[in-house]
């Protein structure tokens, strides 16, 4: 009687983010293709791309969060430019413009 064949089970190799974001960085810098840089990394060259689009979404939701804060700060250092300038106006009479 023959036994059966069981498949051995593959375990997922799983990355943390730091490894992927380096791993990115480092296919971007060489200047290598895609297969040659995953190779190099020793994964497969889809998940190279998938983790250089996640990380490029990454890049643009920072991106768009600094841009408004850039704004905002803006707006705040406008408000007190001119609130400053009011400040500063030197006042018709001693008695801070009122008059009797």
């Amino acid at each position: 009687m023959k036994t059966p064949v069981i498949p051995s089970k593959q375990t997922r190799t799983k990355f943390d983010k730091a490894f992927k974001q380096h791993a990115v960085e480092l296919w971007l810098r060489s200047g290598k293709t895609v297969t040659e840089a995953a190779a190099d990394l020793g994964i497969d060259a889809q998940r190279l791309c998938a983790w250089r689009k996640r990380h490029a979404e990454q890049l643009e939701v920072e991106n768009a969060r600094l841009r408004r804060e850039n704004e905002y700060l803006r707006q705040q250092r406008d408000i007190l430019k001119k609130t400053l300038g009011i400040l500063s106006e030197p006042q018709p009479n001693a008695f801070n413009g009122l008059t009797r």
